[in-house]
């Protein structure tokens, strides 16, 4: 926050040229500086809050909320007079001046309060009460601080009094650590204001070489080094010269802090950001990064919820058509009833419910007892047993044919999954979602504005060697690859694997094993299996894959294949 001040305090002396308010808990001000125009974004989303300068402008609604039009009204053509602080509280005030309805100057303070779910952003009035809010707080949600119009504000009441960075001697650090003892680095959060559990850590490390240290296994020398770098990190943060850092665990965004970070070197990966804005750039970059996967996650969870209990009738239906055709395996059993009554007519008074007779299939010759329709006469309960024959044996090639098709469609929805946790963007997703329509497993959107206006191409890599590889990103497209591909071309697969196919384009060469294996290690990456450590890959030419008829998306047909295993190529 001291960091995000320092850096927006060139908009001082700057007008306000819009307000919009594309969420609920999320505002847009334009600001007209003498560097042009600037987008100051402020959140007072539980999960995202911040205040920062952005580039990424979310689309705003049709109709502006009460409390956009209640600023636009009150900061509208504003004059932005001072960006405060209270040391390192986490409140932003911006104090603007603007004209009221009787076209008198007065001052209004916009407090940014980034506090976790009790995050707010409030208008102040020039007598020091609450406007408005962009979440107010009344008597059921807080009986500490009330946040509605016509109360007077207050600042967000402190548990206890902390320590600056920039104003403590090491006298003090070390009696509050050693009365509050356990942790250093908890400690460290708890006696100093502003202070995130990554920087505590990062502190710690740097004075110890480990984390995790107790206050009571620290060191003299430690201590006296602890005391150090915290005083240099202030004298760092004074000056502007912080290295804002993110850091990344398994492509995913972990967390940030002001400073960079050693802790999890060769653990974690991390993106750096110097130079102007770097605290702003952080910030965006990261809730932009997250936004985007909790979006794309809310996207495919439809999706994905949709195809789970698609998956578990189709299941469901596959079990059951099992046990009737072992059902139906039985009907050997009603020929040979139908050809002992065949071969006994003469043996069979009319009238009777049962017949026994010896069993001339078994060499053994055992007598069995077969059930008659007394109705009907001996030559007719012989042709009924005959046609049920006839009708087990018809059901026994619909049940078989049911349950492969049953099986394709299983094997082509668990394709569509793995396809969908691998989509990086919303086009991505839309077209799985237009594949899906074409092939029934969901209504078509009459919403137009919705609808995949242009394909995606083909994702390209080259292989060391400079060797084209194409990576369908969908059944779809995996299909479109494989159809347009050379005969000569290489088509790659993991072996009864969801997956993409990749196409190698050799331009009738023959390519290099190295190519191959960087091809199938590829395959590997973008399939089901991209976190084994030896996955198997079918590698054949395009002349020996073919597509079955009537076939779903991405399912094909192969000979002539060879099988490697691969550890899959790490992706960034």
């Amino acid at each position: 926050m001291y960091s995000i001040r320092r850096e927006i305090s060139f908009l001082e002396n700057g007008r306000i040229d819009k307000i919009n308010q594309p969420s609920k808990e999320e505002l847009i001000i334009t600001m007209r500086a003498k560097s042009g125009n600037h987008k100051l974004l402020l959140s007072a989303s539980p999960d995202s809050a911040r205040v920062l300068l952005t580039e990424n402008v979310p689309e705003n609604p049709k109709a502006p909320p009460m409390f956009c039009m209640l600023l636009r009204k009150h900061l509208g053509g504003g004059k932005l007079l001072s960006i405060r602080q209270d040391g390192l509280e986490r409140v932003l005030f911006f104090d603007f001046e603007s004209m009221n309805e009787l076209g008198d100057m007065v001052k209004l303070t916009l407090a940014a309060e980034i506090m976790g779910k009790y995050s707010n952003v409030i208008l102040i009035g020039a007598d020091g009460k609450v406007i408005d809010s962009i979440k107010r707080v009344d008597m059921n949600v807080s009986e500490k601080r009330l946040v509605l119009p016509g109360v007077r504000y207050q600042m967000p009441p402190i548990d206890d009094e902390r320590l600056s960075i920039n104003n403590f001697t090491q006298t003090e650090l070390s009696a509050k650590l050693a009365e509050i003892g356990g942790e250093t680095s908890r400690g460290l959060i708890k006696i100093f204001e502003g202070v995130c559990p990554l920087l505590a850590r990062e502190w710690v490390y740097a004075a110890a070489g480990v984390n995790g240290i107790k206050v009571h296994e620290l060191t003299a020398s430690q201590l006296d080094r602890l005391c150090a770098v915290i005083k240099e990190f202030s004298a760092s943060l004074s000056a502007g010269k912080t290295c804002p850092t993110v850091i990344i665990e398994k492509n995913a965004l972990k967390d940030f802090t002001i400073v960079d970070v050693f802790e999890y070197e060769g653990i974690f990966e991390k993106k750096n950001f110097t130079g102007e804005l770097s605290a702003c750039r952080c910030l965006d970059y990261f809730y932009r990064e997250k936004d985007i996967s909790t979006r794309l996650h809310q996207r495919a969870g439809d999706l994905q919820k949709l195809l789970n209990n698609r998956i578990e009738r189709i299941t469901g239906r596959i079990t059951a058509q099992k046990l009737e055709l072992l059902k139906a395996a039985e009907r050997f059993e009603l020929k040979t009833m139908g050809d002992l009554l065949s071969a006994n007519l003469y043996r069979i008074k009319d009238g009777i419910d049962s017949f026994s007779c010896e069993n001339f299939y078994d060499e053994n010759l055992p007598v069995i007892k077969i059930p008659l329709d007394k109705r009907l006469s001996a030559a007719k309960n012989a042709q009924k047993y005959y046609l049920e024959y006839k009708k087990a044996e018809m059901r026994e090639k619909i049940l078989t044919e049911q349950i492969k098709k049953g099986g394709d469609e299983l094997s082509y929805i668990e394709s569509v999954i793995d396809l969908l946790s691998r989509a990086k963007t919303d086009s991505e997703i839309e077209e799985l979602r237009a594949e899906l329509v074409s092939e029934g497993f969901v209504k078509q959107n009459v919403n137009p504005k919705k609808r995949v206006k242009k394909l995606l191409p083909p994702i390209i890599f080259h292989a060391p060697d400079g060797t084209e590889i194409l990576v369908g990103r969908n059944n779809s497209q995996n299909d479109l690859i494989t159809k347009s591909a050379e005969k000569t071309d290489f088509w790659l697969h993991t072996k009864n694997i969801p997956g993409s196919h990749l196409i190698v384009k050799t331009e009738g060469k023959t390519p290099s094993e190295e190519t191959l294996r960087y091809a199938a290690r590829l395959a590997a990456a973008h399939s089901k299996a991209r976190t084994s450590s030896q996955v198997p890959v079918d590698i054949v030419e395009v002349r020996y894959v073919k597509k079955p008829a009537g076939s779903k998306p991405g399912m094909v047909i192969f000979t002539h294949n060879r099988t490697i295993y691969v550890t899959p190529l790490e992706l960034e």
